[in-house]
């Protein structure tokens, strides 16, 4: 007998191929499976497919439902037909990854489905959206308050935020989670020629309440004698915004596009001087997490979300002069960025580990199947053990010809606010 059963809704399915709620599905199916849960989680099919498929994929069960067309459109088809199929199965207990399409899971309460909802961010808030899309978003957050049996939020300050909706008793906080970045190839950092340099690294998607172009513009104030790579897709020609980030930027900036091999991603994650963090809207971000639990001192947006997890040895900015001082600050002082980044591992040792974050879902999980509470152990560990610990490296020695940069830098720090 499974210890229990768990129906998976609200991504696009695993493997993870798409985001976070993709990745942390996965990482909770397989580790579920592996502690006798019997797991369901609902794919995407391909558009235009008409047959639903049904497979095992390392212990998960899948459930594979096509769809008839794209984008936002081909998303809710999804989701609606999701939640059909699982209450015409009628199992225990369901998680929804998102409250996009809330009003949906009210099927599932009327035919008396526990439906657990990971309410995500504050998703209306976001400057990408059209303004019949933000009112969507804003309702099916109120939809998803009312319908869901318990809510759970990623960040303190989300829960605080649905806690003016719900009793503070319906909520749960439960951070998102990642692993540590040990040991990593130089031979990515060769690839893009920056093997040889300090470099600072942005992985966001290039839309304004990301501050992409607040970044670049800091970054690209003075010479650095230093790069700063930025991940992401960008088509000067089609969107306004790329085109913008695109000009702003100084020779010193590299945009080598999206990357999606991971291996790769991880090497410029853990040999990044400084990781730079613009996001202004959200609860807990995977991309800083993952910075954390890379090692990466942290310049980050100035916002409760971003304070809460970079900790208090962050930096944190609200303008682009900020933003240019800690660049040049922590250019011109290794030692300083070194502390940093091993402060980002304490913070990430002690929150954000995937075997504590799988192991509270778990508790949870157990406390809404009619059986109680049960006691869930992560893996051993030891205690605020900070893995790896980045090498300290000279700062003329990693830079070629970087004197005047350094000195640059130095002289930046000293002129405090000043600087324009």
């Amino acid at each position: 007998m499974p210890v229990g059963q768990l129906f998976i809704l609200g991504t696009r399915g695993i493997p993870a191929r798409h985001g976070g709620f993709e990745t942390f599905a996965e990482r909770l199916a397989l580790y579920l499976t592996q502690r006798d849960w019997k797991v369901t989680v609902y794919c995407q099919g391909e558009t235009g497919e008409t047959e639903t498929v049904e497979d095992t994929w390392r212990g998960v069960h899948r459930i594979t439902i096509p769809v008839a067309r794209d984008g936002a459109l081909g998303t809710m088809e999804f989701d609606w037909k999701s939640v059909r199929d699982t209450v015409a199965r009628k199992p225990a207990l369901v998680l929804t990854l998102g409250y996009n399409t809330a009003v949906f899971c009210t099927y599932l309460r009327w035919h008396g489905i526990t439906n657990l909802i990971n309410m995500d961010g504050l998703e209306w808030r976001r400057e990408k959206w059209k303004f019949h899309e933000r009112v969507w978003l804003w309702l099916n957050e109120r939809v998803g308050c009312w319908t869901g049996n318990h809510l759970i939020a990623d960040h303190p300050e989300i829960a605080s935020h649905l806690a003016t909706r719900v009793n503070r008793r319906k909520i749960t906080t439960i951070p998102y989670g990642a692993d540590p970045v040990g040991a990593a190839s130089l031979e990515p950092l060769k690839e893009l020629g920056i093997e040889d340099t300090f470099y600072g690294l942005v992985i966001a998607r290039p839309e304004p309440e990301n501050s992409v172009l607040e970044i670049v513009t800091a970054f690209s104030r003075r010479p650095r004698g230093a790069k700063l790579v930025v991940l992401g897709k960008y088509d000067a020609e089609a969107h306004t915004y790329h085109r913008e980030v695109i000009e702003a930027a100084s020779d010193e900036v590299v945009f080598p596009g999206a990357i999606y091999d991971q291996s790769a991603v991880r090497a410029l994650r853990r040999h990044a001087h400084f990781y730079l963090h613009g996001h202004r809207v959200g609860g807990t971000n995977p991309s800083l997490v993952e910075a954390l639990g890379a090692g990466s001192a942290v310049i980050a947006h100035d916002n409760v979300f971003n304070r809460w997890v970079a900790g208090p040895e962050a930096r944190f900015f609200a303008t682009e002069v900020d933003c240019d001082m800690h660049i040049s600050a922590l250019l011109g002082d290794p030692a300083t960025a070194r502390a940093m980044g091993d402060a980002s591992l304490q913070r990430f040792e002690s929150a954000f580990r995937w075997d504590s974050v799988l192991a509270q879902y778990e508790a949870l999980l157990h406390r809404h199947t009619g059986g109680g509470k049960r006691n869930v152990v992560p893996a051993s560990r030891p205690a605020h053990r900070v893995p790896d610990r980045k090498p300290a490296i000279d700062t003329l020695a990693r830079i070629p010809n970087a004197g005047s940069g350094v000195a640059n830098a130095v002289r930046v720090e000293h002129l405090g606010s000043e600087v324009e």
